[in-house]
């Protein structure tokens, strides 16, 4: 089964470069899906509920900021709750454009100003379970929390370590803190046992029999339920709930 994959971008080069950046980057079956605006991509993943997860979603959204019809950061806030990677790929690399994306829930930063090379490795980081970041944001975010800086008063860093960077970071865990470690399914409790086991998202994924992505979805949940943010975190609480 194909890996379902929305790349939004108005510019038709730059949308065919990022296409072969895509499929150069995994060694999976890949289905492009390509919109040059916020209303067809909108089009193409359908309605969202709160309530009910997308039927065969996207699992990797490519996101250009700015689009004919609006700014790729309205989708990104729309798109908070999607299960997939998503990642802004775009021109700008300036504060007023990195921060706000990060806080939309960007899960990735790329600049396609960036060599064919270094964003093909910049992707291949997503089945290691690490944030895809052009070498140059990479650095403005390491000077600007060395800095003392943050993303709008918020306490928490934008990037969640070893998480296969989800958007929306769960607290990390405290004293009293609600677990819903009873209600991880089978396939979670296998990736957790990898897990603490310290084998690679793609390791896990060859062992099991299934994609990457969906490992990555299992550590997202995983995460999710045991109010973790890194694999070392739910290693060490999976092995005091007697978990794995």
């Amino acid at each position: 089964m194909s890996v379902k994959v929305l790349i939004l971008e108005d510019n038709p080069v730059a949308r065919s470069f990022l296409c072969r950046v895509v499929r150069e980057s995994f060694s999976d079956a890949i289905a492009i899906t390509e919109a040059g605006d916020l209303e067809t991509a909108r089009r193409h993943i359908g309605p969202l509920s709160a309530v009910r997860e997308p039927v065969d979603p996207f699992k990797l959204i490519l996101v250009d900021l700015e689009l004919p019809d609006g700014n790729g950061m309205e989708l990104l806030a729309e798109l908070v709750k999607y299960p997939a990677t998503k990642i802004v790929t775009t021109l700008y690399s300036d504060d007023d454009h990195l921060f706000p994306a990060l806080q939309c829930g960007a899960d990735g930063y790329l600049l396609k100003e960036d060599r064919f090379e270094v964003l093909v490795e910049e992707l291949q980081k997503i089945v290691r379970g690490q944030p895809p970041l052009s070498p140059a944001i990479a650095r403005r975010l390491l000077t600007h929390f060395r800095q003392g800086g943050g993303l709008g008063g918020s306490e928490n860093p934008p990037l969640a370590p070893n998480s296969g960077f989800q958007s929306s970071r769960p607290m990390p865990l405290g004293r009293g803190a609600p677990l819903d470690h009873e209600r991880l399914t089978p396939r979670e409790s296998e990736v957790l046992t990898y897990l603490s086991k310290g084998f690679t998202i793609k390791e896990i994924a060859n062992l099991m029999g299934i994609k990457w992505f969906t490992v990555n979805d299992h550590i997202k949940s995983i995460y999710k339920k045991l109010n973790v943010s890194s694999r070392a975190e739910a290693a060490v609480l999976a092995s005091k709930q007697g978990l794995v």
